[in-house]
């Protein structure tokens, strides 16, 4: 009986202890929201307030400089910049929690019509780009990994790393305007510029992903090269399994967690250094505009698509932290208890 009682005992503190500590996965996946929350307010915080800090009168650079002054400070007060600079962060912050990101200051137009109008393309680009670079970098690295494990053919080894190592260290919008004057304007393959048909995808997509390719590809390798000297995989071989059911039903799940992990951050950082690319293509995306903005110092597109790409890179970052989180359970174990 005093069994009995001691089992039930414990049974309630385990029933307690779960609902006082709840669930890691949701705890997971709240904090890890909170913190992407916050991050936001202070990139929009850096945003507003760098801006206003930068010097000069953008509404003055908007007219020009032979604008009327009565007519500069009509804009002024019409756009709410003669207010306290703390009212015109709280007015902006509101107008975001409202879905309104601003406007033009030279054409009056809105910055979420042009995110609506421009953001297919540009996350078209970066997805092709990145569904291409997982495609060939994984296989790429686990077969370069095969080759060269117990320090075989150091030759493969050394020009892998050595070629791979070049061309990660090309930016992408040099190698776009290298393949616009060779395969465009040399050889007249492709369109120069535009979106305006399945060819006119391929030098965008070259430029985006070349160096992701071979930035991947080489922690790719590594990655799998642990994953083959782990010993599952060397109990494995000892049973005389084919080699190719080791290598892809066993070695490539896992070695897939850590590329991932720096896959979602490369996704991220394609997504931002498409700016560039889009630019010297001039694709009908967010950074084309982005610069144009830039260029003619429109403070209000310019503050508005910032936050965009922002939350962009954001919500990829949380996005892969859930995926690794299901794929990984001891993710959100380490960092819940």
């Amino acid at each position: 009986m005093l069994d009995h009682a001691s089992a039930r005992t414990d049974t309630v503190a385990v029933f307690l202890r779960k609902r006082r500590h709840g669930n890691p996965w949701l705890r997971f996946l709240l904090r890890r929201t909170l913190r992407m929350l916050v991050a936001m307010f202070v990139i929009i915080a850096v945003a507003f307030f760098v801006l206003r800090a930068s010097g000069g009168d953008p509404v003055r650079a908007a007219l020009g400089a032979t604008a009327d002054e009565a007519v500069v400070q009509a804009r002024r007060d019409q756009l709410g910049l003669n207010d306290p600079l703390i009212v015109q962060f709280w007015n902006y912050l509101t107008g975001i929690l409202h879905g309104d990101l601003g406007s033009s200051l030279i054409t009056g137009r809105s910055v979420s019509e042009l995110v609506q109008n421009r953001l297919p393309a540009t996350l078209e680009l970066a997805g092709i780009s990145f569904v291409i670079v997982l495609l060939v970098a994984i296989p790429v690295g686990l077969g370069v990994a095969i080759l060269t494990q117990g320090s075989r053919r150091r030759g493969v080894e050394v020009s892998f790393t050595g070629i791979t190592g070049l061309i990660a260290a090309i930016p992408e919008y040099l190698l776009g305007v290298a393949l616009v004057v060779v395969f465009a304007v040399g050889l007249h393959w492709f369109p120069v510029a535009g979106r305006s048909g399945p060819a006119s995808y391929v030098l965008p997509v070259l430029a985006m992903t070349v160096a992701s390719w071979a930035s991947l590809s080489r922690i790719a390798r590594v990655e799998a090269l642990n994953t083959l000297s782990d010993d599952y995989v060397r109990t494995a071989r000892s049973k005389r399994i084919p080699a190719s059911w080791v290598y892809f039903r066993h070695a490539l799940p896992n070695m897939l967690t850590a590329t991932l992990t720096i896959g979602g951050t490369l996704l991220s950082t394609m997504v931002a250094s498409s700016v560039l690319v889009e630019k010297v293509f001039n694709w009908p995306g967010l950074g084309s505009a982005f610069v144009d903005a830039i260029a003619t110092k429109d403070y209000g597109i310019v503050q508005g698509l910032a936050l965009v790409y922002a939350a962009i890179i954001l919500v990829i970052t949380l996005a892969v932290d859930i995926v690794l989180s299901l794929l990984d359970r001891r993710t959100t174990l380490l960092e819940t208890t």
